[in-house]
């Protein structure tokens, strides 16, 4: 993990910028309402059961497709509106907000378990 999610945030960056997502002055509440709206979207995929179910070999042909409409469609009959899509996104927008601000992600993420190891359970309330 030491590079890799800061790699992952680069390239997830540099697709939204050519999709022209990050134009102009960036609205920073607005790409953070976009990725709670990905959890809105999590959180209904759970709630109507809608998982991604495929076997490692089932994965591996998806992910083999050299066409990208095969790939698409697949994609589409397979995992779109799954749970497991809905958090690929929340991370997808969280990582090209990271490198837009140019954060360490990689760093602040194995700061933020070290830190978590340090300190006791929280009670919440059930």
């Amino acid at each position: 993990m030491k590079e890799e999610l800061n790699e992952l945030a680069s390239e997830a960056y540099e697709i939204n910028v050519a999709k022209g997502y990050y134009k102009g002055r960036v609205n920073i509440p607005e790409k953070l309402c976009l990725i709670h709206s990905e959890v809105t979207e999590a959180l209904e995929a759970e709630r109507n059961d809608k998982y991604f179910l495929m076997t490692k070999t089932q994965k591996n042909v998806l992910m083999g497709w050299t066409n990208e409409v095969d790939f698409k469609e697949s994609y589409d009959q397979t995992i779109k509106g799954s749970f497991e899509e809905e958090m690929a996104d929340i991370i997808i927008r969280t990582l090209s907000l990271c490198a837009h601000k140019k954060i360490d992600i990689s760093f602040h993420v194995k700061a933020k378990i070290r830190y978590n190891k340090s300190t006791s359970p929280k009670k919440f309330l059930s």
